[in-house]
Parts: C-alpha cells; structure tokens; sequence
C-alpha cells in the first residue's frame, strides 16, 4: 500500500527531509569525487619530483647495472616514491627497489616508451596492490634508460574512506536534524490555518457575523483568510436579505388575505342587501387582485433569480417601447388627469426582449403616475449617449424621493412612504423587477431626485448593432 501521509505539515516535512537528503548525498558525492582528484593530484606531482630526484641520483656501475647515490645522507630512496625501478631500452632490468620484491611495475619497456607524455596512470602489482606510476626516459652517462616511480595507493583510498565515514555518520545526523526542524517550521508556519479552521468551525447561519482573526494579512494565508471573510460577508448579506424577503413577503401576503377574511366575516354577522353584498365582494376583489399581483411580481423575481427568464432578443425602438408601455397605463393617467409625452429619436435602437423591457418601463410610468399630483405631466425622454449608449428618462413633477432613501429604493419590499403606497396599491417590487430586467440586457438604472421637485430615473442601454437605414432591410416594426 502507498504510504501517504494525512495532514500537510507532515507531507511537508516528508518533502523537506526528502529534497535535503537527496542535496546532502548530491554534495557528499560532489565532495567526495573532488577530494579523491586533489589527492590523486597531489600523487601526480609528488611522482614526477621524484622521478626528477632520482634522476639525478642514478649513477652507472662496472657491471652495467645502475645504483642510487644520495646527494645528502638523508636522501634516501623511502623520501623518493618507495617503488622504484630501472630498465634498458632492450627490456634488461637494471634496478629496482627492494620494496617490490621482484614484482615488475609493469612489463618490459618498448623502444619507444617515455617518448610520449609520460602521464601518470594506475596499475595493479601482481600481489593485487593499486599503485599509481609515472616513467621517464632519462640518459646515465652514455647510456639511455627508463626510469619507473610509483606510489602505493593505500594512503589515498585510506584518506577517502576516512572522509566517507564522516559523511555517513553525519548524514542521518543531519536528516535527523532537518527532519525535526521542517516539521517544527512547518506546524508554525501552518498554525493560522488551523487557526482559521477552529474559528471557522463555530461560524454557523445564527452567527455569520463572525469572522476569521488574520495575523499578517500580506501573505497567502492572509489572503485565504481575507477571501474567506468576504465569502462570510456577501453570505451574511445574502441571508439577511433573504430573511427581509420572506418576513416582507410574508407581511405582504397575509395583508390582503387578512382583509379578505375580515370583510367576510363582517359581511356574514348580519343580514345585508344585494348591493351591501355587492360592495363586500367588490372590496374582496380588490384585495385579491393585489394579491394576484403580488404572486405574479414574486414569481418573476424568483425566475429571474434562478436564471431561467430566456431574454428574446431583437433590435427595437427604444421609442416605440415607450410609446406602447405608455398606451398600457393610459387609464391609471386619465384618472388623474395627467399627461405623458415621449420625446426621442425613433431611429435609436436597442437589442432587447420588447415584453421584458416594457414591463420595466411601465413599472417607472406607474411608478410616475402614482406619485405625481394630478394635472401634472410625466416627460418620457430618449437621447444617445455617445456611440454606444442610449438613455431612457423618466421625469415626473411628484414630491421627490429624500437623499436618505435613494440607495434603497430598488431593494424588494422597500417603500418610501408605506402608507400611501399601501393605499394606492403597490407591492413594493417594481422597480426591483425594473432593476433586474434593465440590468439582464446589460444596461444600468439610476435615480436622480430633489425633494419637493420630482424624479427622474434613467434607464441606460447599448445601442443595437444595426443602423437605422438598416431598418427598412428587415428591422423592427
């Protein structure tokens, strides 16, 4: 089975200790490999200034041997290489050390031996001893010889092996060592992690005010924490307002329902006439069409939460829209006496779902119409924006919307004055679903109001790809 360890700070610990180990024998190997060329060099050279001592210590005898003379009476042949030997051109031997114990350094000499570099190089005595040689050509008196020093290796494997020793007893050591010290440095290094993880184990939906503690909030787990607390953060918002939706939702609901009760019960305490019946069902009607409307407004908004609202799109007059959300709202102005003008290039074209985009106009034209005395008169306004833009304002002559409430006005179940709105009918989701559908087409709705001197809002779209001279090939109608 493949062993794997459970928690990162031992993984970490085990790459460490791994990657340091595998360092140590690349640099013990490294070591090792270049003590054994220094020592090996300093052989070298120790053998070519001997074979230069005995050079000039060889001296020719009556018997055409060859012998050593020291210069000094300390210059004796263990100080010169220890392993010495002399041969004629011809393959006649003519001297050689006592320490070889007739064993050859190597075999006869050819005639044209030492001509070349005469490079050291190692070899094997017939007893298996390593020696390391190097061979001169050198001319005793008349006479032309070939001069052999060597140095037994046992001195250089013995200095090598002493150093390996100390490697591999350091080496664990130092394993050992490194092991426990990742393992300290990495459970410091990780403790804010199982910090944060303590922490966020208590963070429940009673408590997403909570928040991760950061110690240093440069780093990566500084970040990982300040990421998890903006996760906190957008959560905790999202569930507040889900808990405004449903507590506003329910209030909306069981407003109506309750009127509806109410009004049938009074009705059937006692006996009333045909039109005091008539009048009871009129004002349950009511009611349920509010409540009608408020399932319908609902709905919308939890498709569109759920993304399954399939914008249909196709290039469209912003101007014609306006004019047929105005058509639709034509009664609720009338009985007001009030009066809507569209002005605007026709030409302007969006891409857009036209049912889509109405309702969100008729939704700021109701929204007029309620709010603006009547006699008044409610400006439809459509202009570009540049080359890439095309506005759509609302303006009405109504009381204004106070600074303080502005941001909140396109929050669902919101309401500026909840009496009146109550009063005229409005669920408090209009301009929710008039946000959502402008900003669904990629475009953006604001608001801009004075108290006492009415608001405008504007709706902000891309213009469509196509021109208006491409309007008669086949545009909209």
């Amino acid at each position: 089975m493949r062993f794997r360890p459970r928690n990162v700070r031992s993984r970490l610990t085990l790459w460490y200790v791994l990657v340091l180990a595998s360092l140590l024998a690349l640099y013990a190997g490294v070591a090792s490999l270049f003590l054994f060329l220094s020592l090996r060099e300093d052989f070298d050279q120790n053998l070519l200034q001997d074979i230069e001592t005995v050079e000039g210590m060889l001296a020719k005898e009556p018997n055409g041997l060859v012998s050593l003379h020291a210069s000094h009476p300390d210059a004796a042949e263990p100080r010169i290489g220890h392993l010495i030997e002399v041969w004629s051109p011809e393959g006649s031997l003519l001297y050689r050390s006592a320490a070889l114990q007739d064993q050859a350094l190597g075999g006869s000499p050819d005639r044209d031996e030492g001509l070349h570099d005469p490079a050291p190089s190692t070899s094997r005595l017939p007893n298996g001893t390593r020696v390391r040689m190097a061979s001169s050509i050198y001319h005793v008196e008349d006479r032309r010889v070939v001069i052999r020093v060597a140095y037994g290796e046992d001195r250089l494997w013995r200095e090598l092996s002493e150093f390996g020793e100390v490697l591999l007893l350091g080496f664990p050591i130092a394993v050992l060592l490194a092991g426990f010290g990742g393992y300290a440095l990495a459970r410091k290094a990780l403790a804010p992690i199982d910090s944060m993880a303590t922490q966020a184990t208590k963070i429940s939906a009673e408590r997403l005010s909570d928040r991760l503690s950061i110690e240093n909030s440069e780093d990566e787990l500084g970040k990982l924490g300040a990421v998890f607390n903006d996760t906190l953060a957008r959560l905790q918002a999202a569930f507040d307002q889900l808990r405004r939706f449903t507590a506003d939702a329910s209030h909306e609901l069981r407003t109506p329902l309750t009127a509806i009760r109410s009004v049938g019960e009074v009705a059937l305490q006692d006996q009333r006439s045909p039109v005091e019946y008539r009048d009871v069902i009129g004002s349950m009607l009511e009611e349920v069409d509010r409540l009608t409307r408020l399932s319908e407004s609902l709905l919308a908004l939890s498709r569109a939460d759920a993304g399954h609202v399939q914008l249909q799109r196709e290039d469209i007059s912003l101007v014609r829209v306006a004019r047929e959300a105005s058509s639709l709202v034509e009664v609720l102005a009338e009985e007001k006496r009030q009066r809507t003008d569209i002005e605007g290039n026709a030409d302007l074209l969006v891409s857009a779902d036209r049912l889509i985009l109405r309702q969100a106009i008729v939704n700021l034209l109701d929204n007029a119409i309620k709010y603006s005395p009547p006699e008044s008169r409610i400006l439809v306004r459509v202009q570009s924006e540049g080359d890439k833009q095309v506005s759509l304002d609302v303006v009405d002559q109504g009381p204004g919307i106070p600074s303080e409430h502005q941001p909140y006005v396109f929050d669902r179940f919101y309401r500026v004055d909840r009496a009146r709105t109550r009063e005229w009918g409005g669920t408090g989701l209009g301009l929710s679903i008039t946000r959502w559908a402008i900003e669904a087409h990629g475009g953006n709705v604001a608001l801009e109001s004075t108290e006492g001197r009415g608001s405008t809002f504007r709706i902000s779209l891309p213009l469509a790809k196509y021109s208006s001279t491409n309007q008669s090939k086949g545009g909209p109608q």
